[in-house]
């Protein structure tokens, strides 16, 4: 069972989360961002995840797998809807700014806006009505995880939750009123894009957290114990990278639970991702044919072992449901040929990092004369050290591995890179813009396995300068993908 090829053409784009946005929303930056992108010749932008973090900001470990981060709304254009009275919405904290917003709605709004409104409501009630219901509990519990709640509420006792829906109403309508605003400001974002000729691409993490809603309101397609605690959780086994592997502590799924009904929870999952974006990056697509399971109780992935997961019954039942799956494969790590097979079945193009292609021989899969065209090429990806910073940081044989590779020549780190990236094979080429700016480890985004300092990183519009532009823009139409 073939699907469409997720490509229609030769196309490039940069990766660049909305967090790293000079503003951290979807006001004037973003759409500023996406007319660089068009004038360099681009046409994907690339994102990390948007739901709502935790305390450490990773939006691989969102509160929600459909809510938007509300740290992600325009205050200005808030300010300039019909409905607003400008002046009285400055309150610095954002929870505050929107209950003011949303009584002005009440009082002001259109006809058409309210209805607009009721719509979204409504449309959305498969994961909204959870979602607002897990922030506000969770609100009045000084922000405990919800396996640590009072028991009628951890368990959803329905007279528990009905006294929180009668004594909190409008807390709850204006945490629906939040996600309406972000789900509008985003629309319009996605609309400006796409006339503009240029595809957002998501990013969809295979594991949820367990702090979340998802798996509050739905506790027996997760592997968890009667009082909601993980018996089995995510990671991936040890390898060169880590002698103990890392343990995510995402619990994993109860994949006969999913099987009984129909995988209806990833349909609605996917359903959301769908609305958000136009095309869909699956982290760890290796976990859908099986996943490392690592006991709770053992604090390192040491002692984990390998489940099988059913990806083809999952994929056969999303590709009759939705038609197509714009889906791309993060099949990095230990890929299997099982693995691959499943990917291919599908038709969804796998990644091939650059910065892992140099130091060993010709038969690493990274290297440029490796790769296929159902694949998308990287300078590195939001784990990666900038690529400078990397090439900084190599030992002198995988220099000369670099230098014997591409031959003579006076272009140097990150360009050399880049030019690899856009001529090879890949229908898709992707280059972070911490690449493009040719900047150094200093603005790596993520360093994996580590909690602090992450996330964190902001361009300003001094760093750009015409030259970038008209450089990428030849690049692009150089190698036919403008």
């Amino acid at each position: 069972m073939n699907q469409a090829k997720v490509f229609n053409k030769r196309r490039s784009g940069i990766l660049l989360h909305i967090t790293s946005l000079p503003s951290g929303n979807l006001g004037a930056d973003a759409f500023k961002f996406i007319d660089f992108l068009c004038a360099s010749g681009g046409t994907v932008w690339q994102m990390l995840p948007l739901g709502p973090t935790h305390e450490d900001g990773s939006p691989y470990q969102c509160l929600s797998a459909h809510a938007g981060n509300n740290r992600f709304i325009c205050r200005e254009t808030l300010k300039s809807q019909s409905w607003a009275e400008p002046t009285k919405l400055n309150d610095a904290k954002m929870s505050r700014l929107m209950a003011t917003a949303y009584r002005q709605f009440l009082k002001n709004a259109s006809e058409e806006d309210n209805q607009q409104f009721i719509s979204f409501c409504s449309e959305q009630q498969y994961w909204l009505d959870d979602y607002v219901l897990f922030r506000e509990i969770r609100h009045l519990n000084q922000a405990r995880a919800w396996f640590d709640w009072p028991q009628e509420l951890r368990e959803r006792h329905p007279d528990a939750l009905n006294k929180v829906r009668q004594e909190r109403d409008e807390a709850l309508m204006i945490r629906r009123f939040e996600q309406y605003v972000f789900f509008t400001q985003w629309q319009q974002l996605r609309e400006y894009a796409n006339k503009k000729g240029v595809k957002l691409f998501g990013d969809m993490p295979i594991f949820v957290a367990h702090d979340s809603a998802d798996v509050w309101a739905e506790p027996l397609l997760f592997t968890l114990d009667e009082q909601g605690a993980s018996t089995r959780v995510a990671g991936v086994p040890p390898d060169y990278f880590s002698e103990t592997g890392q343990r995510w502590g995402n619990p994993l799924y109860e994949w006969q639970h999913h099987i009984q009904q129909n995988f209806d929870w990833w349909k609605r999952r996917l359903k959301t991702q769908l609305a958000l974006f136009d095309l869909i990056r699956i982290d760890h697509f290796r976990g859908f044919e099986a996943c490392w399971e690592i006991p709770a109780t053992c604090e390192t992935a040491v002692d984990g072992e390998w489940k099988p997961a059913p990806g083809e019954q999952l994929f056969d039942e999303l590709l009759d449901y939705f038609g197509e799956l714009p889906l791309v494969a993060e099949d990095l790590g230990i890929i299997t040929e099982e693995v691959t097979k499943l990917r291919e079945k599908y038709g969804m193009p796998g990644m091939k990092i650059l910065q892992f292609a140099f130091g060993g021989d010709a038969s690493n899969p990274y290297l440029p004369h490796q790769q296929c065209e159902d694949s998308v090429t990287y300078t590195g990806t939001h784990d990666n050290n900038t690529t400078l910073g990397w090439y900084q940081q190599l030992d002198e044989h995988t220099k000369a591995h670099i230098q014997a590779y591409f031959g003579e020549t006076t272009e140097s780190m990150p360009w050399l890179l880049i030019r690899s990236a856009l001529r090879s094979v890949s229908e898709l080429a992707i280059l972070p813009l911490q690449d493009i700016l040719s900047l150094d480890g200093k603005h790596r985004m993520n360093v994996p396995g580590t909690m602090m300092g992450n996330w964190l990183w902001q361009f300003n519009w001094d760093m750009f300068s015409p030259e970038i532009s008209q450089r990428l823009k030849s690049l692009n139409s150089l190698y036919g993908r403008c």
